[in-house]
C-alpha cells in the first residue's frame, strides 16, 4: 500500500470518505513501521478506542501532547494521539487540524496519517457542511469508498448521508448505485475532493475489491483518472494480505513510426493491412486498449505517413532527427509526454500482431506489480512492446543510435516483469517483402 501510494518521509496522509478509512490508516502505518519508520496515527474526528494503536496518548493540551508524542517516539515506532474521551462510549476524540502541523514537524516522526472524516461504517458518503476536517499540511489525500456499495439502493444501509450523495450523483433516493455514481461522488468538489489542499497529491482508494468486482472497480479508476488532480487510483482490500490489487496511473502508448524502411524499399507504415495500413492497424490496437493517451512519432515522409491517421484521437510528434536511429524517436515520444503520466508503452509500427489484449495484459501486470519494466515473453524469448516507468525515463533519454530501450533493459534485468504470451507470432516484425508476403 505504501509503495502504491508513493509515500515519502515527511508526508502527511489524510483519509476521507467511507468504506474502511480506519483499517486503511492502520494498515499503512503497519507497513511503514515494518520498514523502520516512525509513524503517528490520529484523527480530526473520532475513532473507536479498540482501534487505536497499542501506544496511545490521550492529552487535551496541544503543547503537552506534542511533548509526549516526541518522547513516545523515542521508544515506539507507532503511536496514536488523541485529545480526549468522547461522550459516545468507546470512542476517542481527535485533535485539532492545526495540531497536525506540529506533529508533522516533530524530529522523530517520519509520517503522520490522519483519519479526517467519519462515515459510521458505511461504504459511501458525501460530507456535511462541517466535513471533512483535513489538515492544511496534508501532502497525500485519499478519498475512499467501498466497491460493495455498487448495486445497493441509495439509502442509509450502505450510504452515510444518502440525501447528499443523491444530489452529488444525480440519483434518486433508493436508486441503485452505479460505478458512474460512485466515481462522481469521489470526484465532486462537494464530495471526495472537498477542501483538498492545493499541494496534496490525490489518490482515491476503492476498497473491498474482489475478483468478481475488479472489472467495475477498473471502470471507476478510468473515470477518476479523467480528473487532472487525481494522480493515481488504488484498487484493493486493505484487510487482505496483499491490500492493493492494482494501482492505476496514467500510461501512454508511443508508436515509433519515424523510420525510412530502407531494407524494405518502401514505407512499411503505409503497407495495406486488412482494410487499413500497417501503421493504422498498430495505432488502432493502442486506441482500443486501456492506455490513457496515444502518441505517434513520425519522421521520414511524415506528412504522407501520418495522413491516414487524421481523425483518430492521437497526438502526432515529428522527429526531425529520425536519421539518428530509434533512440531519437524514443526521446521525441518521451518529451511529448505530459508530466502527470507515470509510464510509457513503446510499440513498433511494423508489428501487426500486437493486439489490444496484449497491451491490456501488459498494463494489468504493471498495475498489479508496479515493476519499472514490463515486457511480453514467449518460450524465454522477450519481445515488444515494452513498458517503462517514469523512474527510467532519464536513462531512456540518454540512449543513442538504433538500440531503443534495449540497453536500459539489460541494465535492469532484475526489475523486468515478464508476461507470458501463448503464441510466438505476436512478435512478428516486417522487415522485408518476404516477411510481408508471408504475413498477409
Amino acid at each position: 500500500m505504501s509503495k502504491a501510494l508513493k509515500v515519502y518521509r515527511g508526508d502527511v496522509v489524510s483519509l476521507v470518505g467511507a468504506g474502511g478509512k480506519t483499517a486503511a490508516m492502520f494498515r499503512l502505518a503497519g507497513e511503514l513501521t515494518s520498514n523502520g519508520w516512525k509513524v503517528i496515527t490520529t484523527t480530526t474526528t473520532m475513532i473507536w478506542r479498540h482501534q487505536a494503536s497499542e501506544h496511545t496518548i490521550l492529552e487535551p493540551d496541544g503543547a503537552i501532547l506534542l511533548e509526549k508524542a516526541e518522547a513516545a517516539l523515542k521508544k515506539h515506532s507507532h503511536i496514536t494521539v488523541v485529545s480526549g474521551l468522547s461522550e459516545v462510549e468507546g470512542k476517542l476524540v481527535g485533535v485539532e487540524p492545526s495540531l497536525v502541523d506540529g506533529l508533522a514537524a516533530l524530529l522523530e516522526v517520519d509520517a503522520v496519517i490522519v483519519e479526517a472524516d467519519g462515515a459510521k461504517g458505511r461504504s459511501l458518503k458525501a460530507p456535511a457542511a462541517h466535513e471533512p476536517v483535513i489538515p492544511s499540511c496534508t501532502t497525500i489525500l485519499i478519498p475512499m469508498a467501498a466497491i460493495d456499495a455498487l448495486g445497493q439502493p441509495l439509502d442509509e444501509r450502505a450510504v452515510h448521508r444518502p440525501e447528499l450523495v443523491a444530489r452529488l450523483a444525480n440519483l434518486g433516493q433508493r436508486e441503485l448505485i452505479t460505478p458512474e455514481a460512485l466515481g462522481s461522488v469521489l470526484l465532486h468538489p462537494e464530495g471526495g475532493m472537498k477542501d483538498a489542499p492545493a499541494q496534496a497529491r490525490i489518490a482515491p482508494l476503492i476498497n473491498k475489491v474482489t475478483a468478481a468486482s475488479l472489472q467495475p472497480a477498473r471502470d471507476i479508476a478510468r473515470l477518476l483518472l479523467e480528473e487532472v488532480r487525481v494522480s493515481r487510483v488504488l484498487l484493493g482490500s486493505v484487510m487482505e494480505e496483499d491490500p492493493i490489487t492494482e494501482a492505476w496511473g496514467r500510461v501512454a502508448a508511443v508508436v515509433l513510426a519515424a523510420g525510412e524502411s530502407r531494407r524494405f524499399g518502401y514505407p512499411k507504415q503505409l503497407l495495406p493491412w486488412g482494410e487499413t495500413t500497417l501503421l493504422e492497424h498498430v495505432v488502432d490496437a493502442a486506441l482500443g486498449s486501456s492506455v490513457d493517451k496515444t502518441i505517434v512519432v513520425l519522421g521520414h515522409r511524415a506528412e504522407e505517413i501520418g495522413g491516414p491517421l487524421h481523425g483518430r484521437p492521437v497526438e502526432l510528434v515529428i522527429n526531425e532527427g529520425w536519421e539518428g536511429g530509434l533512440s531519437t524517436s524514443v526521446r521525441a515520444g518521451l518529451r511529448a509526454l505530459p508530466a502527470d503520466y507515470e509510464a510509457c508503452l513503446f510499440l513498433l509500427a511494423d508489428q501487426p500482431n500486437v493486439t489490444r489484449t496484449l497491451i491490456d495484459n501488459l498494463l494489468s501486470s504493471y498495475r498489479s506489480t508496479l515493476a519499472p519494466i514490463v515486457a511480453p515473453v514467449h518460450k524465454a524469448r522477450r519481445g515488444n512492446p515494452v513498458l517503462f516507468a517514469r523512474s527510467l525515463f532519464p536513462e531512456l533519454l540518454e540512449m543513442e543510435g538504433d538500440q531503443g530501450g534495449r540497453g536500459v533493459i539489460l541494465q535492469h534485468r532484475e526489475k523486468v516483469e515478464l508476461v507470458e504470451v501463448a503464441e510466438g507470432d505476436i512478435f512478428l516484425d516486417i522487415d522485408t517483402v518476404d516477411d510481408y508476403q508471408g504475413a498477409i
